[in-house]
């Protein structure tokens, strides 16, 4: 498979079946994530794993899009380890854990699983819940699992997507 049949072929998940995610999955997913790049290569990405059904189901309560899921990884950045753009002091922080993120939703994809990625959540209760340290910022959460009944089709970026043209400006506006 190519790197855009992959792409193409991600779509997200919010029904899973039951299967936990085997551990050597588990490891190629969050490896994926540990060579992504980040800016300066400072790494800022911190990364929570959860599998238990206690700590899945504490993780749904009070999140609304929480799906259930067999795996999720509540991915932080260290905002004390992030680069810092010098012209105007903007932060990286966000980009780097995207990065991260997007690497392992599609290692995820490659692997056979599906995936979900979370922005709507309460991050106060994540934090509090799961004792993640004042100094780490909660950036996303990422469902991992099995998909309970099929995936989005690769062909719907062909009426879904805007075409080239509109997104893409060759040399100057």
């Amino acid at each position: 498979m190519t790197f855009l049949d992959l792409a193409k072929k991600r779509s997200a998940v919010r029904q899973f079946d039951r299967r936990k995610v085997e551990r050597e999955k588990l490891l190629t997913i969050l490896e994926a994530g540990r060579v992504a790049p980040t800016a300066c290569n400072y790494q800022p990405q911190k990364i929570l794993v959860l599998e238990t059904s206690e700590s899945l189901a504490k993780l749904r309560s009070g999140n609304k899009y929480i799906y259930e899921s067999p795996l999720a990884l509540i991915v932080c950045a260290n905002l004390s380890q992030s680069w810092k753009h010098y012209y105007d002091g903007r932060d990286s922080a966000q980009t780097d854990v995207g990065i991260v993120t997007t690497h392992m939703m599609l290692a995820a994809t490659d692997l056979g699983l599906g995936s979900l990625w979370v922005h709507g959540f309460e991050p106060e209760n994540v934090r509090r819940d799961f004792n993640i340290p004042a100094h780490l910022d909660i950036i996303n959460i990422l469902l991992i699992g099995y998909p309970d009944g099929p995936t989005a089709s690769a062909d719907r970026h062909n009426s879904l997507r805007k075409p080239l043209q509109e997104t893409v400006i060759l040399e100057s506006f």
